[in-house]
């Protein structure tokens, strides 16, 4: 069985997960800046629950973006140092798909309008619906102000909304959404059902080529499908 290792210090929370003989063994806290401190003891902690040395990893993913730079370099950083000293291949997963993925984990949404708080009177943008137990992106991600949010050209159903974002500008994001959890963060377990879905797609990069998405960084249009 594949042993995969997931962690994420994108936003607020610091969170790891660890799959090993079908079990999930995770390490979740919100602990704004103290990241740096906590990621390597909670990597510790989950491999010790399991059993297992790090040898045993198949592969590692982590949250790379879009979310705090301070965050994501923390992440990247940790996830090349091991995956260079154990000579495994990285799985880099959307922190909105994360969020999308948690949503329907605790709320069993199928469509689910992400929002993170991109500070500088912007938001992290994306729309993701339910394919085979993954939530998959439906347009592209983006940075944007929170009157240009919108729904896929293409939308049909009921849409919930998730993420810091909502919290920070639900009267200015003019999406029609039946339920909203304005405090849904980033989770390890969560990306670590994403990482499952790409490492059996052959979807893995080597460490070399791990680098975080800010989407700030991007020249971006959020075109519709």
């Amino acid at each position: 069985m594949t042993t995969l290792l997931a962690l994420d210090t994108a936003t607020e929370a610091c969170s790891v997960a660890l799959l090993h003989n079908g079990q999930v063994f995770s390490r979740y806290a919100v602990i704004p800046r103290l990241h740096a401190q906590r990621i390597l003891p909670m990597i510790s902690e989950v491999l010790a629950e399991a059993g297992i040395a790090k040898t045993a990893i198949d592969a590692i993913a982590f949250g790379r973006g879009p979310g705090a730079f301070t965050g994501l370099r923390i992440a990247v950083g940790v996830v090349q140092g091991l995956a260079f000293a154990l000579e495994r291949p990285v799985l880099p997963v959307s922190n909105l798909a994360a969020i999308a993925q948690r949503a329907h984990r605790e709320h069993a949404a199928k469509q689910v309008a992400v929002a993170i708080d991109a500070r500088m009177d912007e938001v992290y943008w994306g729309c993701y619906s339910l394919v085979n137990a993954e939530m998959c992106l439906q347009g592209v991600e983006a940075v944007l102000a929170p009157e240009r949010a919108m729904l896929p050209r293409a939308a049909q159903g009921d849409w919930s909304a998730a993420g810091t974002g909502w919290l920070a500008y639900a009267e200015r994001i003019a999406v029609p959404v039946y339920a909203c959890d304005e405090q849904l963060l980033p989770h390890a377990e969560d990306i670590l059902t994403l990482a499952q879905a790409m490492w059996l797609r052959g979807e893995a990069i080597s460490a070399h080529d791990a680098q975080p998405i800010y989407l700030r960084d991007q020249v971006a249009t959020p075109k519709q499908p």
